[in-house]
């Protein structure tokens, strides 16, 4: 009995290594290899651009021809396709509607708009536009011909090689999940249930995390994403003539402002003396009622000086 559990535990462990094995070795397979183990992968890419299933893929390869999904990296099938846009209108509120109306008409819709008021009046507006791809040029065109072109910006970028690898990613994912529900479905023993659920697990999340990217991919790659800015201008002022002269208003204000100028001035002056002007009145204040009451008594108490005798006369006759 022990030999058999040994015996399991081992066909089990092997299983699980060959199935390893098998999916690192799937992710080395080229495009057609991937496709031909899973169609129904490809399929969200080939309602897109027919003629590219695992069949057309295995033919072109062996005639000498360049693979489907060759092809569409030539001609751009999987381009994420970016633009933003800087327009100057008349009214922001009807650039709006022409907008939406454009992505509709187009196959698309509005993914985003933010639109805000500013001073004077004046409007501006950001609106994210998604649209086929396909009419990608057109709408880019009638968008940047809506009013005055301030600025543009687009880019391109070929993610053909990324949807390649994610489709075959999954596909030998998709085969590991299956694997290990085999085993489980053979296993005895309670530990290896606990064990093989744990890789299934593990292997589901990733099977996950690569459907959602590749569905990132395939809405990226469906649709052009294109930012248009609206603003308004800013209203202009009225300007004088140059041969116009100042008129008695003006003469009336620049007359007023210098007299304002001045009394400011003066008004600074006076604060800047005031400290000084404080000290001399006090120190004024000081002598007159200490200083100079002291001086004049000092002086009437001071006794008059001796008046001057000249010299004795002798009595008459001596």
């Amino acid at each position: 009995m022990r030999a058999r559990r040994t015996f399991t535990a081992l066909m089990l462990i092997s299983s699980l290594a060959v199935a390893g094995c098998s999916a690192g070795g799937s992710d080395a397979k080229d495009e057609s290899g991937a496709a031909a183990q899973d169609t129904s992968v490809s399929g969200a890419y080939q309602e897109r651009k027919p003629g590219t299933g695992p069949r057309e893929a295995a033919a072109g390869k062996g005639s000498g021809k360049p693979a489907p999904d060759t092809a569409s990296a030539l001609t751009g099938a999987h381009v994420i396709r970016t633009a933003e846009l800087s327009v100057r209108v008349a009214s922001v509120s009807k650039a709006l509607v022409a907008v939406r109306g454009t992505a509709v008409d187009a196959g698309g819709h509005l993914a985003d708009e933010r639109t805000e008021r500013l001073g004077g009046g004046r409007m501006t507006s950001t609106v994210v536009v998604r649209v086929p791809q396909e009419r990608y040029d057109e709408v880019l065109a009638e968008l940047a011909g809506a009013g005055k072109l301030l600025e543009r910006a687009s880019d391109a970028k070929d993610v053909t090689d990324q949807v390649v690898d994610v489709r075959s990613r999954i596909s030998s994912q998709r085969a590991s999940v299956a694997r290990v529900r085999e085993l489980m479905d053979r296993a005895e023993k309670l530990s290896d249930v606990v064990t093989l659920e744990g890789e299934l697990s593990s292997r589901q999340s990733e099977l996950e995390a690569l459907l959602a990217r590749q569905e990132s991919l395939k809405d990226r790659t469906s649709l052009a994403t294109i930012t248009v800015t609206l603003s308004e201008p800013a209203p202009e002022k009225a300007g004088k003539s140059d041969d116009d002269g100042p008129g008695f208003l003006d003469a009336v204000g620049g007359g007023w402002r210098a007299l304002t100028a001045t009394a400011g001035w003066i008004a600074v002056a006076i604060g800047a003396a005031a400290p000084f002007a404080a000290v001399l009145g006090l120190g004024y204040v000081l002598w007159r009622r200490l200083v100079r009451p002291r001086l004049r008594s000092r002086t009437a108490a001071a006794p008059a000086p001796a008046p001057a005798h000249g010299p004795t006369a002798g009595p008459e006759g001596s």
